[in-house]
């Protein structure tokens, strides 16, 4: 810790580099640390090391859909509503009528917004489109790099306010292939991050999948993410930069690189739903998360690693349903207690009545030791309740 506040007070400008690096995420731990005093702590942290980063759009890995976050993302194979344009294209072909959903929670004990909106409709019997904005944000930070003026003075009137803001807009393509049972899907993802004025990108990938059902209901599906590698161009503004290494005396480093890329990833899932006695239905999937890299993943070698996640469903006549999930393993090597093997639970519930459909997850975007718990709540309406 003393070693990471040294880097803080020697290096203003890193701060600023791992914002444009981790995203919101950097900036989020740097606040809680804070306490959103100065902009000038929120402008330092850490250093690039790469001129093309592989660690980038993290916000667009955290998932839509309470229903889908109770069941800790386990949705792969299942997914078939309007939220499908998320998790699997491939499963927007079983919409019958049109659908939208709404989704808001809140992170790190309401410093960050994450809200989603999401529409779909069929095209005809064998094909559907979607599209979906996810918007990820801390607003009102005070910026106070003009706090002082060149007389050395202090004017808090000088102080203004800006946010910083992720945003992703995907457009979904599935259909039907002549294998009964078969369908593919595509996804075509525009990325825009904003860094007040200092800073802001624009990005472009593509995503790819496919889901099978066997005739006695065994569900599989596949989702291969970033196919394309997702590219992020940034344009920094020299002067508003500036500002930031005039800020603190002795500082005048060069501009951080401008590319970032976001390495493609693949998902596989399991699923199969239960009838108990009529009424009553038990949906169970299981998910393994690929990224092709090595980390402390729960299965982990210099090629890939992989990361389990299971997801339960209990429902009653298709109305009320009871969920829980458990995912995002991780190894950890604790200083005093040795390895560990850190886990993210979840939980969560739901109403449908009609075609509208209210549901509430409780779960992190961490594990089960670190980060904050949120509660996260969506609505999703079907358009047949019009006819």
């Amino acid at each position: 810790m003393v070693y990471q506040q040294q880097l803080h007070n020697k290096y203003p400008i890193f701060k600023f580099n791992m914002l444009k690096k981790y995203g919101i995420f950097a900036e989020i731990n740097w606040l809680l640390k804070t306490k959103l005093t100065t902009l000038l702590l929120f402008i330092s942290v850490t250093v690039f090391g790469q001129a093309v980063r592989k660690y980038s759009n993290e916000f667009m890995n955290i998932g839509v859909d309470a229903a889908a976050l109770g069941m800790s993302n386990a949705v792969t194979a299942h997914s078939a509503d309007v939220n499908s344009g998320y998790w699997n294209p491939a499963g927007l072909v079983h919409l019958e009528d049109k659908q939208l959903a709404l989704m808001h929670s809140s992170y790190f004990e309401s410093i960050a917004n994450y809200d989603y909106i999401g529409f779909a409709m069929p095209i005809d019997e064998k094909s559907a489109i979607g599209i979906s904005l996810i918007r990820f944000a801390v607003d009102d930070i005070l910026n106070t790099t003009q706090l002082i003026d060149d007389e050395g003075n202090i004017n808090y009137d000088r102080i203004s306010l800006f946010s910083t803001a992720d945003y992703g807009v995907t457009f979904s393509y599935a259909r039907k292939l002549p294998l009964d049972g078969l369908n593919y899907g595509i996804n075509a993802k525009v990325i825009r991050r904003v860094i007040g004025d200092f800073a802001s990108s624009w990005g472009f990938g593509l995503d790819a999948a496919i889901q099978f059902e066997t005739k006695n209901e065994w569900k599989f599906g596949i989702m291969a993410r970033d196919i394309t590698t997702t590219y992020n161009a940034w344009a920094i503004d020299e002067e508003e930069f500036a500002t930031i290494q005039n800020a603190v005396e002795g500082q005048n480093q060069e501009l951080p690189e401008t590319t970032e890329i976001t390495i493609p990833k693949l998902q596989f899932g399991v699923s199969k739903k239960f009838i108990i006695r009529y009424d009553y239905s038990l949906l169970a999937e299981v998910d393994l998360n690929i990224r092709f890299e090595e980390n402390n993943d729960l299965i982990s070698t210099s090629f890939a690693s992989i990361n389990p996640a299971l997801g339960l469903q209990f429902g009653y006549i298709d109305m009320i349903y009871l969920r829980a999930g458990v995912g995002n393993f991780q190894n950890e090597t604790q200083i005093l207690d040795g390895d560990r093997v850190s886990f993210q639970p979840s939980m969560g519930v739901g109403f449908n009545y009609k075609g509208i459909q209210v549901d509430y997850a409780f779960t992190d975007i961490g594990d089960q030791s670190i980060a904050l718990y949120s509660n996260v709540f969506s609505l999703k309406l079907d358009f047949s309740i019009f006819r």
